[in-house]
């Protein structure tokens, strides 16, 4: 019998539409090629453009078919120009990970042979970590509620045990998977800056005491100043980094600076029942309409959806194909033909999606 998966879609703003159709076409040419599963897609308004026909920015019909579904992927979110009273951007995607409580962010940096980086990598050092950044409290637990006056404006950081544990769990069950699958070296990192704030001496605090039911990972702390250092100057030597919300915000985009760009960044939000997959860029107003997004953290965002999914419901044809669309897309990267103008190419939407699907017909 075919498994099936319900997927709700979130099309998004701006660029949105136009790399998330690729992408569907792309999962819909996987799960025909084996018949071994398959997905149902449905799509849910929201986002900027959304709130300005409506004033809602994530209807509740939205959220009830989100909450309804087994994955939920979802394209670049929002506009600079739409706002709401308070000055602040349109973002649905942060509502989805405090409604469903995804607290985990997790954004891996893969750079390896043959790909280009902006970085000097001596003897070709393979540059494979991920960041799981916590998305639901931290500095972003008062996000639209902060206190402001004409003197002074204040936002709540706040972390808690229950969070926290879940987190670090998690982070170690991830090193756990990347070392049995040979790609991780067995050590997570504690990214925070208990020197200075109580806050972060109680998340380390927890931090060690959750590594203690994992003997087989090496556990590690590092400052935040620091870890952004070292992501510059020897990022081949992180495996995975697990952080606070603020910090894995600005965390993550360096880390997209040392694959090449916005563009080439996926990220998934994992809770206990629901996850959400999107790119980690923004939806690009300025070259919405002329056909040369870049597709490719859209389908790799596919790609991490499809292994999340195999890995839960052990599913192997799933993880087998989520590993196929990667590479796929690296193949399509090294060969440096197809790629958009973001990353030094010239190719439009289109070509670029449509090269990976050429690798993958040819895999």
């Amino acid at each position: 019998m075919v498994s099936e998966f319900k997927i709700t879609v979130f099309e998004g703003d701006g660029i949105g539409p136009e790399i998330m159709a690729p992408t569907l076409k792309i999962l819909e040419h996987l799960q025909n090629t084996h018949s071994a599963y398959s997905l149902i897609f449905s799509t849910a308004a929201a986002g900027a453009a959304h709130y300005v026909k409506t004033k809602e920015s994530l209807p509740e019909s939205s959220l009830s078919l989100a909450r309804s579904s087994d994955a939920i992927l979802l394209s670049a979110m929002g506009l600079p120009d739409v706002r709401y009273d308070d000055g602040t951007e349109i973002s649905p995607q942060i509502d989805l990970r405090k409604e469903f409580n995804l607290y985990a962010g997790v954004r891996p940096v893969v750079v390896r042979d043959g790909k280009s980086c902006p970085l000097i990598r001596p003897n070709g050092e393979t540059i494979d970590f991920v960041l799981i950044r916590e998305s639901t409290e931290g500095l972003f637990h008062t996000q639209g509620k902060g206190e402001v006056t004409e003197t002074e404006a204040k936002e709540t950081l706040l972390i808690t045990r229950q969070v926290s544990e879940k987190l670090f769990d998690f982070a170690f069950n991830y090193a756990t998977q990347r070392k049995a699958a040979g790609v991780g070296k067995g050590h997570v990192t504690c990214v925070d800056k208990a020197n200075v704030f109580r806050a972060f001496a109680f998340f380390r605090k927890i931090f060690y005491e959750r590594a203690k039911n994992f003997p087989d990972i090496d556990a590690r702390h590092a400052y935040v100043d620091a870890t952004a250092l070292w992501m510059v100057q020897q990022p081949w030597n992180f495996d995975v980094l697990v952080t606070e919300n603020m910090f894995g915000d600005i965390l993550s985009d360096l880390g997209a600076g040392i694959l090449g760009g916005l563009g080439l960044a996926p990220s998934a939000d994992i809770g206990d029942d629901h996850a959400v997959f999107q790119p980690c860029h923004g939806s690009a107003p300025d070259i919405a309409g002329k056909g040369i997004a870049n597709p490719f953290a859209m389908i790799l965002s596919a790609s991490m959806m499809l292994d999340w999914l195999g890995h839960r419901h052990n599913h192997r044809q799933m993880i087998l194909d989520a590993a196929l669309l990667k590479e796929a897309v690296n193949a399509v990267l090294t060969d440096g033909n197809s790629i958009t103008a973001d990353i030094g190419g010239n190719a439009t939407t289109t070509t670029a999606a449509n090269a990976v699907l050429q690798q993958l017909t040819v895999q």
